[in-house]
């Protein structure tokens, strides 16, 4: 299954409006329905307040805060104090603002959930057990994935028909202080579903249990009247069938405690290549260890299917098994059910262990097997590579019951050359008369999804990463007669020429499709939502687009003056057919650099626009802040561009240069022109997270946000072969605009990243030193001989390109690190390469060569960290660093001898080797008054 695929089903099923995906649409689900392009990740903060409500994973809550920790007006000096710290109370304003609500539309388009979030959790969520199973991290107690956020509440508002909203009416009858998760609509839009926990005496959280409420009283009741059935949620948990009937993975009543590890071990730990197998494999982590581990998987992950309808009737159907995904056809008359079994492996996660797709009636009766995938522990670590056998099996969503699939060609090796190199095929669920499967389309590239729409018109993608090149083809899907045909043709790094994505529309069965749309004349014409990407930034359309000719008319556009306004949802979907234009009405979202995403009705023929929500400013306290999207050219000719904020009430005439924290991430690019393009726009909100850079505007700090680092390969020279040498130059280039301007102080200025981001501030301080004067990497790798089989977009093994390696690795180049560097890392990091042991051994590295550096690991944490502890803690470690290394810290002539006197400094007044005052040069009134 393509990385694409799996993200499009994932939104599907959890997501919240019908938004089209990026290529392929979404097979039919009885969740809500927003899927999110992944071009378009952008959007996601803008759009944090609507989101996948299954997944739920914005939690938050009330608790006191840690006894030890002491709040400060300035980052306090490292006085020894041992516990979490608190930063100061500007920043922690700003963390601690009450989020917003996520919102939900009904399938109808006329209620609007509004589900309510608390704020950040509390570090004993996270100190819960937790099983790390298969690459699947585990709540034994309530049988769901660990560290699994939550709502704490449902308002249901109507949507007059004037755009206005009617009063709220809250959902009610659940238990109070109860968690709840995976919100559902039914087909009809009269039910909700979702599941219930409760925290018990011990402070863990109880098993989830199934509700359902009347959307039109707002009454909630228990879906099942036995009080021992629960959830089972470790892979799917349930899914609408029918307006009154749901399919519910539950755990076996006949499941009895779970299995006790053995206290002397059957045997030796034992794996074997006696084939001479190739196998090579990331860096993956939480794997299964042993039998003991395989047998807790098997455990937890078991479900029994059952039948239930909203009467209470409960049916048991087919045998337990680890059911991964559960998806009625759109006809609600089969079952396509997936599912994993042995022999599981010890060296990849779940994932890839075999796989069993298999059709039943919606009663529980075996059909047909689709496909059984052996274990897949072989797949070439080159991008592009896939599974062998059937992969991305869906229902089609304009038919019935028709499913539609892919199969390579290549063995799933990218690196075989063969063609086509990948099939797609379609299939009735129950063939007749011997009927083999047909053939929709063969592709020479990597499957990259399909957008249905009818009998006549589908969209089926392509794409290869090597050369970035993507296709869309014109398909029709029951007419032989008409021969596939090339749509677009482009560079998927190209964002100037995307031509947008095709709006989708909700069927009668409850699927979504291609929406045709009826002009003036018999033509066929679609609508293509896209970005708009422009030399001068974003600006996202609405395209009426023939798709015979080619010809397009543009219906809407952002406003580019002051305005960032994306299209969010088609909300004029009710019938089939085709949608005559002047009846169009659309979902939008609209902000600018000071006015937080409020979203809009726009209704067809007028375009009048009608405001739906009125959601508070987070931070006013940073509403005056300064934003500047700005351009400026690496010494190779590459156009790099950056956000540039300032803080309120920076008046550059008074203030002067300002200490500056730039915050960035590479990226890999096969071309000059794709890399120097603009992604993103001067007028979107600056959403502030709880880790993120652009807090310490509040502590007066200039802020140089995702600055362009391009590392660029073109034709056949891979990207990283001169890694450093384009790092390096990138960060120059940002470093003499801020200066230039004016804006950033030249010797106080720090750099810092997460993940990746944090491998480029580790590299950037020890091969670019006169460039920074701190830097803070969090959660990092920085020895890339630990992750030999690839990482990020690496293809090739540490032993095909050794030296690339070496030279990547900023732990090979400790001894040159002169400047601070302040190391964070989460204890339980989950992520592929980033094991917690990365920082750990760069540290030992750093404190071998004298390096001034300073290591935290965060107790339960994983790649992200979540705890409000964990949060603030990260957060005055960080602004301590800024203060006393940047801020207040050496200055550049000074930190040329800074390794022959830090630890003496250290011993003595704990700051650089010039530890400036409050009247010192280059310090503005601004910084003075925090002093």
């Amino acid at each position: 299954m393509s990385s694409l695929s799996i993200l499009q089903r994932a939104c599907l099923r959890f997501a919240l409006l019908p938004v089209p995906p990026l290529r392929a649409p979404l097979p039919r689900r009885r969740s809500v329905g927003l899927a999110r392009r992944s071009a378009m990740s952008s959007v996601a903060s803008r759009l944090s307040h609507i989101a996948a409500a299954a997944a739920s994973r914005g939690a938050a809550g009330e608790f006191n805060e840690p006894p030890t920790a002491a709040a400060s007006g300035l980052a306090q000096e490292d006085d020894g104090m041992m516990g979490y710290r608190l930063p100061p109370k500007e920043i922690q304003d700003i963390v601690d603002a009450p989020p917003l609500p996520v919102l939900s539309f009904s399938p109808s388009k006329d209620k609007i959930l509004f589900l309510k979030r608390r704020a950040l959790p509390p570090l004993s969520d996270l100190a819960k057990p937790e099983e790390k199973l298969a690459g699947v991290r585990i709540d034994g107690h309530s049988n769901t994935r660990s560290r699994m956020s939550f709502y704490t509440g449902i308002g249901i508002r109507k949507l007059m028909d004037d755009g206005t909203l009617g009063p709220e009416k809250e959902v009610h009858g659940y238990p109070e202080g109860a968690r709840i998760n995976f919100v559902t609509w039914s087909q009809d839009g009269r039910h909700l579903s979702f599941s219930v926990r409760v925290d018990e005496e011990d402070n863990t959280s109880g098993k989830l249990r199934l509700w359902v409420a009347d959307v039109e009283s707002g009454e909630a009741r228990p879906l099942f009247k036995s009080p021992e059935m629960y959830l089972n949620a470790i892979f799917d948990s349930f899914v609408w069938v029918n307006n009154s009937a749901l399919l519910v993975c539950t755990i076996p009543l006949s499941r009895g405690a779970p299995p006790q590890k053995p206290s002397v071990p059957p045997g030796p730990k034992i794996q074997s290549n006696e084939t001479s197998n190739v196998v090579q494999v990331r860096t993956f982590q939480d794997l299964l260890k042993d039998e003991y581990d395989a047998d807790l998987f098997d455990y937890y992950t078991t479900s029994q299917l059952v039948l239930a309808s909203l009467d209470g009737t409960v049916k048991p159907i087919g045998p337990p098994a680890v059911y991964t995904s559960i998806d009625p056809s759109p006809d609600d008359k089969y079952l396509m059910i997936s599912s994993i079994h042995c022999p599981y492996s010890y060296i990849v996660p779940c994932g890839r262990f075999p796989k069993k797709v298999e059709l039943w009636t919606v009663d529980g009766e075996l059909i047909r097997e689709l496909c059984d995938l052996p274990l897949a522990e072989d797949i070439p670590i080159a991008t592009s590579s896939v599974r062998k056998g059937k992969r991305s099996i869906y229902w089609r969503p304009d038919k019935p019951s028709m499913l539609y699939w892919v199969e390579t060609q290549d063995g799933g090796d990218a690196k075989v050359e063969v063609s086509p190199r990948d099939i797609v095929y379609m299939e009735n669920a129950e063939p007749v008369n011997g009927e083999q499967p047909e053939i929709l389309h063969k592709l020479d590239l990597r499957y990259a999804g399909t957008s249905w729409c009818d009998e006549s018109l589908a969209l089926v993608y392509e794409s290869w990463y090597k050369t970035r090149k993507t296709r869309t083809w014109v398909v029709s899907p029951d007419k032989k007669d008409v021969s596939p045909r090339i749509l677009f043709d482009r560079s998927s790094e190209d964002v100037y020429s995307d031509p947008g994505s095709p709006m989708l529309r909700r069927t009668a069965m409850g699927t979504y499709v291609i929406a045709k749309v009826k002009n003036q004349d018999e033509n066929t014409y679609i609508l293509l939502n896209g970005m708009g990407a422009t030399p001068e930034g974003n600006v996202p359309f609405l395209d009426l687009f023939d798709i015979n000719t080619g010809s397009k008319e543009r219906i809407w556009q952002s406003d580019k003056e002051k305005y960032y306004e994306i299209v969010v949802a088609l909300m004029s979907d009710k019938t089939d057919g085709e949608l005559p234009l002047e009846q169009l009405k659309i979902l939008t979202s609209k902000e600018s650099k000071t006015e937080n995403t409020q979203y809009y009705l726009q209704i067809w023929p007028e375009k009048k626009q009608v405001q739906i929500t009125n959601f508070p400013h987070p931070y006013p306290q940073l509403a005056s802040l300064y934003k500047e999207m700005i351009r400026y050219q690496r010494k190779d000719g590459v156009q790099l561009t950056a956000t540039l904020y300032l803080p309120p009430g920076y008046d550059p005439s008074k203030d002067g240069p300002l200490p500056c924290l730039v915050w960035s991430y590479p990226g890999e690019f096969k071309s000059k022109d794709a890399a120097g393009q603009v992604r993103g726009s001067p007028n979107e909100f600056p959403g502030i997270g709880a880790t993120s850079p652009l807090l310490w505007l509040a502590r007066g700090f200039a802020i140089l946000s995702g600055p362009t680092i391009p590392i660029i390969g073109e034709g056949d020279e891979e990207a990283n072969d001169r890694y450093v040498e384009q790092l390096i130059a990138s960060a120059e280039a940002a470093f003499e605009e801020v200066v230039r301007r004016g804006v950033a102080h030249p010797d106080k200025i720090a750099v810092g990243g997460h993940s990746y981001g944090a491998f480029m501030t580790a590299n950037l301080l020890a091969h670019a030193p006169h460039l920074f004067c701190c830097g803070i990497a969090r959660s990092g790798a920085y020895n890339r001989t630990l992750t030999p089989f690839g990482f990020q977009n690496e293809d090739r093994t540490l032993w095909e390109a050794t030296n690339t390696y070496v030279e990547m690795s900023p732990f090979m180049s400790a001894n040159k690190i002169k400047k601070p560097i302040l190391l964070i890392h989460g204890e339980q990091d989950n992520n592929s390469g980033t094991l917690t042991m990365q920082s750990d051994r760069f540290f030992n590295a750093l404190k071998g060569h004298g390096a001034l550096s300073r290591l935290v690991i965060l107790p339960f944490e994983s790649h992200g960290y979540s705890a409000r502890e964990s949060i603030m803690h990260v957060l005055w470690e960080t602004d301590r660093w800024l203060q006393k290394y940047c801020l207040n810290g050496t200055t550049k002539t000074d930190s040329d001898s800074v390794a022959d006197t830090e630890n003496k400094t250290l011993s003595t007044s704990g700051g650089g080797a010039a530890h400036e005052g409050p009247e010192a040069e280059g310090f503005s009134s601004m910084q003075r008054s925090l002093l």
